[in-house]
């Protein structure tokens, strides 16, 4: 139970979301959300370059960090949630997601998918470095 209050914490305004920039799944997920950001509600934060972490880059890297602003920092699925929440078209699944079994399901989802994300991110860089090949 938490979780929730931070997520809710979202609602409030600008939200600072830390992303591993050198992760070609990341960064499409983010070029998704910039997108759906037309009002600049997120500040996205590039970990990939020197000196964008103002904490432990390393955990940073390992799980999706948000942070609203004057908020708690939360991680994993709940960092999810609280970006849905700031972008008027996904506010609907952030609202639903901050259910506390559909954001436990969630959170478990997102621990799975961390467990398998090195062999997606080489099966991608593969099939981008192919593309490019292809493409010249």
């Amino acid at each position: 139970m938490a979780v929730r209050p931070a997520v809710a914490a979202a609602d409030a305004g600008q939200l600072t979301v830390w992303y591993d920039g050198d992760c070609p799944i990341c960064t499409a997920e983010i070029g998704l959300m910039r997108r759906l950001d037309r009002a600049s509600a997120i500040e996205f934060v590039d970990l990939s370059l020197p000196d964008a972490c103002p904490s432990d880059r390393n955990a940073r890297l390992a799980r999706l960090h948000a942070q609203p602003r004057g908020g708690p920092m939360v991680a994993g699925a709940a960092a999810f949630v609280a970006m849905w929440r700031v972008l008027p078209a996904l506010r609907p699944l952030a609202v639903l997601a901050s259910l506390p079994l559909i954001l436990w399901i969630l959170e478990r989802a997102y621990g799975l998918f961390l467990r398998v994300r090195p062999v997606l991110q080489v099966i991608v860089r593969w099939g981008l470095a192919r593309g490019a090949g292809g493409t010249r």
